[in-house]
C-alpha cells in the first residue's frame, strides 16, 4: 500500500506545473498599482528586483513559489513614494548645524543658537529654518543681538525657504561686505544706510564664499542622516534640486558600494564648472542615479519679498522682488541646454519671473521633442499665462508651500492676484500632469502632508474650515499619480518605477492605513511602515 501511495504522489506531482522560485511574494493586500487604469490588487511577486507578477493571490500561488512571502494583513501598498522637488543633500547638511524650523521668535532662535554653540563648539555658527512670518513680530531681525552675543565669531543664519541669510558682523567683515556693496539678483538689507544683517539671495554667496566647507566625513552622515529620514517616510526616490559635481559623484560611490539604499534624481546646479562638465558627458545613468538634468534659479522666494512680481508687493509699494539670474543669461542658458540631451529646470516663484521662463522654454523647445522641460515651483502664475503648459511644459509644485503660505499671500500678493497662486489644479489641467514634492527642507520631510496639502488644501489644525482656494484642490487619484508615476514620467523614468507593474523596479511602501479611503483629518499621521527598494527592506 505504501509502494501504491507513494507513486500516486510521484504521478500526481508530475502531472503538477513547475512553480517558478522567486526572491518574494507579497498576497492579502490592498494594492495601488497606479497603472494606466489605476487598477488595484492584492498580491505580487518579486525577482531579481523587479516585479514579476501582479494579480490576485491565488493566481500568483499558483505560479510562483518563495522562501520568503510577506502576508500583509490586508494594508495598503503604494508605489514608492517619490519626492518630486526637494534639497535631499541640504536636510542632511542641516541635522549638522543648528534646527531653527518651528521657532516662534528671535529670542527664541538666539536661545537655540547659544545652546547648540554650547554643546557643539563651531568656528562658524550656521543654523537654518527661522520664518518671521511665523513670529508675533513679522519683521526681519537684525543682527545687534548676534553682534552681542558672538562678536568674534561668525553666524549666519538662514532662512527657511534657503533665499534670506541673517549674519553678524565678524561674517560680513570675512565676506567683505559693506553698505557700499552692491551685488544685482538680491537685496542687501539696511535701515538708515546701516546693514541690518540680512541678505537676500544673490548677495549670500559672499557668505557662502568664506562658509567652511564639510569635511568627507560630515559630507557621507549628511548623505545618510538624509536617506534615513526620507526612508522612514516611505521615499525611495528623490529628486535633489541642484548638486554639484563632487556630491553627485559622493553620491554615486556611496550607492555603488551599497551604502545608500535611495535613488537620486540629480538636478546638476548651475555653474560654469558643472555644465562644462555634465552637459560634455552627457546622460549619467546608473540603477540608483539619474543625472540629466540642469537646476537653474529664476527668482527669489515669497516669504522674503524676493520673489520677480510683474506688479509691485501689495505689503510693500516700489518693490518688485528680482531675477536671480538675468533674463539674458536664462536664455543665454536655455540655447546652450537645449543643444545638450539635458532637461532644464528652473525656480520661478512670481509672475515675472514665471513669464520669463515659459517664454523662453517654449521658443526654445519648438520642434525639440519630448524634452520634458519643467517649472519648479510655478507658484504665482497671471490668468493669461497658464496657457503655456499646454506646450509640454511640466510644472513641478510643492502643496505643503500653500499651506504654509495662505496665512499671509493674500497680504503679499492681493486678493486678484492670489487667485493665481497654488493653482494646482488649473497646472494639471493645461499640462496633463502635475509633480508634487516638498523643497524640504524648505517644508517638512513627509509625503503624507503633501497628500493632505493636496487634497485638502488645510493645516493639521483643519484651518481654513472650507480649505484653501479649494478650485485647486487635487482628488485624491491625481495627488497618488502626482507622487509617483508622474514624478517619474517627468523623470523620464515612467518605464521603470512609478508603478507596480511586470517589469519595474520593486520600489514599494506598506502603509498602516488607507491613503485612498481614510478620513481626510487622518491623512498626515499615516505612517510608512515598511519600505522596500528593488524588493528588498529598507526601512
Amino acid at each position: 500500500m505504501k509502494k501504491i501511495l507513494l507513486l500516486m504522489a510521484i504521478s500526481l506531482a508530475s502531472c503538477a506545473p513547475n512553480k517558478e522560485t522567486v526572491d518574494l511574494i507579497v498576497v492579502n493586500a490592498n494594492v495601488y498599482t497606479v497603472n494606466d487604469a489605476f487598477a488595484k490588487a492584492d498580491a505580487f511577486a518579486v525577482k531579481d528586483g523587479k516585479f514579476v507578477a501582479v494579480g490576485a493571490a491565488d493566481e500568483i500561488n499558483e505560479k510562483y513559489t518563495s522562501l520568503k512571502t510577506i502576508n500583509a494583513g490586508g494594508k495598503t501598498i503604494t508605489p514608492g513614494l517619490i519626492d518630486g522637488h526637494c534639497h535631499f543633500y541640504g536636510l542632511g547638511l542641516n541635522q549638522q548645524i543648528v534646527d531653527l524650523v518651528g521657532t516662534k521668535s528671535y529670542q527664541e532662535v538666539l536661545d537655540r543658537v547659544q545652546a547648540f554653540q554650547a554643546k557643539n563648539p563651531a568656528d562658524f555658527i550656521r543654523g537654518r529654518g527661522w520664518d518671521q512670518n511665523d513670529w508675533e513680530v513679522k519683521e526681519f531681525p537684525t543682527k545687534k543681538e548676534l553682534d552681542a552675543l558672538f562678536p568674534d565669531t561668525p553666524v549666519a543664519l538662514e532662512r527657511v525657504d534657503g533665499h534670506a541669510y541673517l549674519v553678524n558682523q565678524k561674517a560680513l567683515d570675512m565676506a567683505g561686505i559693506t553698505a557700499k556693496t552692491m551685488v544685482s539678483g538680491g537685496e542687501i538689507v539696511k535701515e538708515n544706510g546701516q546693514i541690518t544683517g540680512i541678505l537676500v539671495d544673490n548677495p549670500m554667496g559672499m557668505i557662502d564664499a568664506v562658509v567652511p566647507t564639510p569635511n568627507k566625513a560630515t559630507q557621507i552622515q549628511a548623505l545618510k542622516d538624509a536617506e534615513r529620514i526620507s526612508l522612514s517616510y516611505g521615499l525611495t526616490t528623490v529628486n535633489d534640486a541642484g548638486l554639484d559635481r563632487s556630491t553627485i559623484e559622493l553620491i554615486d560611490s556611496l550607492q555603488q558600494a551599497g551604502e545608500l539604499n535611495i535613488r537620486v534624481y540629480a538636478m546638476v546646479s548651475n555653474t560654469p564648472a558643472n555644465l562644462d562638465y555634465y552637459l560634455d558627458k552627457g546622460i549619467v545613468k546608473t540603477e540608483k542615479l539619474n543625472v540629466r538634468s540642469v537646476k537653474v534659479y529664476g527668482d527669489g522666494a515669497l516669504g522674503s519679498r524676493g520673489a520677480a512680481m510683474k506688479e509691485a508687493y501689495s505689503d510693500k509699494p516700489g518693490h518688485f522682488g528680482a531675477m536671480v539670474t538675468s533674463v539674458e543669461d536664462i536664455q543665454t542658458l536655455v540655447d546652450r541646454i537645449v543643444a545638450s540631451d539635458y532637461q532644464m529646470n528652473t525656480h520661478a516663484i512670481g509672475d515675472s519671473a514665471n513669464i520669463v521662463v515659459l517664454k523662453t522654454y517654449a521658443e526654445a523647445l519648438k520642434g525639440k521633442g519630448d524634452r520634458r522641460w519643467k517649472v519648479e515651483h510655478a507658484q504665482v502664475i497671471a490668468p493669461k499665462d497658464f496657457d503655456y503648459f499646454e506646450t509640454g511644459i511640466i510644472p513641478s509644485v510643492q502643496p505643503t508651500h500653500a499651506t504654509s503660505d495662505m496665512y499671509w499671500a493674500a497680504d503679499r500678493l492681493g486678493d486678484e492676484r492670489v487667485k493665481g497662486a497654488y493653482a494646482f489644479k488649473e497646472l494639471l489641467n493645461r499640462a496633463g500632469k502635475v509633480v508634487l514634492g516638498t523643497d524640504f527642507p524648505v517644508e517638512q520631510v513627509s509625503p503624507f502632508l503633501t497628500f493632505y496639502a493636496a487634497v485638502a488644501r488645510k493645516d493639521t489644525d483643519n484651518y481654513p474650515e472650507g480649505g484653501f482656494q479649494m478650485k485647486d484642490a487635487l482628488t485624491r487619484e491625481e495627488t497618488l499619480k502626482g507622487m509617483t508615476i508622474w514624478a517619474a514620467y517627468s523623470n523620464f523614468e515612467e518605464e521603470e518605477k512609478g508603478s507596480i507593474e511586470v517589469g519595474k523596479m520593486a520600489d514599494f511602501v506598506i502603509l498602516d492605513s488607507d491613503i485612498m479611503e481614510v478620513p481626510e483629518n487622518q491623512i498626515p499621521a499615516i505612517r510608512a511602515e515598511q519600505v522596500f527598494i528593488d524588493g528588498k527592506k529598507v526601512n
